[in-house]
């Protein structure tokens, strides 16, 4: 699903935010990416996202060559991939049911596609009977599913949560990361960035650490640490 190999981000000043990483991951998997603030987490991010352009190295996600790709192919590429923010980033002027259909109106499916993918999404986070509440009704954890059903809604390959459980308490947290671990259950390859530590370490996934955008380690079912 995701193949980086001896990549490496260098911006005008610093060292580099991601320096020669070589990294493989399955279809199917639940990974983790940990680290300190600054030990490139977020670049690694949007060089998967096709957001930045690596200094070196080549990535390809879902079998497509992202160095090799034009900028026109970049949204269709993007349909393969949800995304999931600490920030949950819905409008706020738009109810549920058209804060999830917007992410299928960008792909212009079909009307009649719509109408079905919508409420299924909603139900499949357990929000099927809010679909006309706007985002300001609802508590932290409602938003983030949301936010998860619009990130599935176009039944993506691969799914990213930069710090999914970020502004949630920690009940919220455990009921986002629940519904991660069904997503990927279903088959679609999972990645998340965190600093909960109670989280990793419970969940017993891959974990991948960073520091100083090196990976330091690579465990099958670690921890929040070094030694797991």
């Amino acid at each position: 699903m995701i193949r980086m190999e001896h990549v490496s981000k260098a911006y005008t000043t610093g060292n580099p935010a991601v320096n020669d990483i070589t990294l493989e991951i399955n279809q199917g998997e639940f990974v983790f990416i940990i680290g300190n603030s600054g030990a490139g987490k977020t670049t690694l991010f949007k060089l998967l996202l096709k957001e930045l352009e690596p200094t070196s190295g080549t990535i390809t996600v879902a079998g497509q060559d992202l160095g090799a790709m034009k900028r026109r192919e970049i949204p269709k590429f993007r349909r393969n991939i949800g995304c999931v923010f600490q920030d949950f980033r819905l409008l706020q002027d738009r109810n549920l049911y058209d804060n999830i259909a917007f992410a299928q109106y960008v792909i212009e499916e079909n009307p009649r596609v719509i109408k079905r993918a919508v409420p299924a999404a909603l139900a499949s986070v357990g929000l099927a009977e809010k679909y006309k509440a706007l985002p300001s009704e609802l508590s932290g954890g409602e938003q983030q599913r949301v936010a998860l059903a619009r990130a599935l809604v176009n039944k993506p390959q691969l799914l990213m949560a930069d710090e999914p459980t970020g502004n949630l308490d920690p009940q919220n947290a455990w009921e986002i990361m629940k519904l991660l671990e069904k997503i990927n259950e279903d088959g679609t390859t999972v990645l998340v960035v965190t600093h909960n530590r109670e989280i990793v370490d419970a969940m017993k996934k891959r974990v991948i650490m960073l520091e100083e955008g090196k990976i330091v380690s690579d465990v099958s079912e670690g921890g929040y640490s070094h030694e797991a």
